[in-house]
């Protein structure tokens, strides 16, 4: 079985202690690269030192996630505009997706204006950079449409990361074209329907593997730290609900993960 992790934050201090072991397990169960959004201007270096670590292996994006967007976002995002420039005059820059980016109203609404505000100004580095988006969204679908519904025509594509909706939310996420569900291990849970609902409108080539390391890990190991070895788990329970082979839907959701993100099967 071979996979793409697209969204684990395998930067993080979860995994300092033992960040070999964890991309070795991630290996032996067939992970080929790790996908690692960027959430605010601190993990840019954190994302740099892994990399750098596993040069190929483990890519990044740039972005500000909308939990960290406060009342100096503005220049967050001017001094991460800057690094996305500088990068892009390079020989070949090293990130592939503008994220991990949206909208959060689930704690508080707070700074609702300026998480549009910078929701918008990514999407468009996006629509600039022709990097795809990562998108968070919680408690905010609404809002999150309207503003893609202004750029529709120029988006480049992108992930609905951790998604966890029904099949009318999916229907409606899947008219902007060259976007997919980034589905993780809620899809284990033993409440969820969202395998079923997933296989019974959702095409298999619309969907991405991620774990969202270390948040949300499948069962068996709900309630652990998650990690990129853990995708196989995600795999067998979507394959159980599309009725297809494990092997086939890894194959699948690889091929649209590298043309989405590195622009080839």
């Amino acid at each position: 079985m071979i996979y793409i992790d697209t969204h684990t934050h395998i930067d993080g201090e979860e995994f300092r202690e033992d960040l070999d072991e964890v991309v070795k397990r991630a290996k032996e169960t067939g992970a080929e690269r790790l996908f690692v959004p960027g959430i605010n201007w601190g993990s840019i270096a954190t994302m740099r030192e892994v990399c750098s670590r596993y040069p190929g292996y483990i890519l990044p994006m740039i972005g500000l996630h909308p939990e960290e967007v406060r009342e100096d976002y503005e220049e967050v995002l001017r001094r991460m505009y800057a690094v996305l420039q500088e990068d892009r005059s390079q020989e070949q820059s090293p990130w592939i997706a503008i994220g991990e980016v949206g909208l959060d109203y689930y704690w508080s609404r707070e700074y609702e204006i300026e998480q549009m505000k910078a929701f918008e100004r990514q999407v468009e580095w996006s629509i600039e950079t022709r990097l795809p988006l990562m998108i968070h969204c919680r408690k905010a679908q609404n809002e999150m449409v309207r503003i893609l519904r202004g750029y529709a025509k120029d988006l480049p594509g992108g992930v609905f990361h951790c998604f966890t909706g029904n099949s009318r939310e999916a229907e409606e996420l899947l008219q902007f074209e060259g976007f997919v569900l980034g589905i993780g291990g809620v899809c284990t849970f033993k409440k969820s329907h969202l395998a079923e609902d997933l296989a019974a409108s959702v095409p298999l080539s619309r969907i991405v593997i991620e774990t969202d390391s270390p948040y949300m890990a499948p069962v068996p190991h709900r309630g652990k730290r998650n990690e990129p070895s853990f995708i196989p788990f995600i795999i067998q329970r979507l394959a159980e609900a599309y009725q297809v082979d494990g092997n086939y839907l890894a194959e699948v959701t690889t091929k649209t993960a590298c043309d989405l993100f590195l622009g080839k099967g």
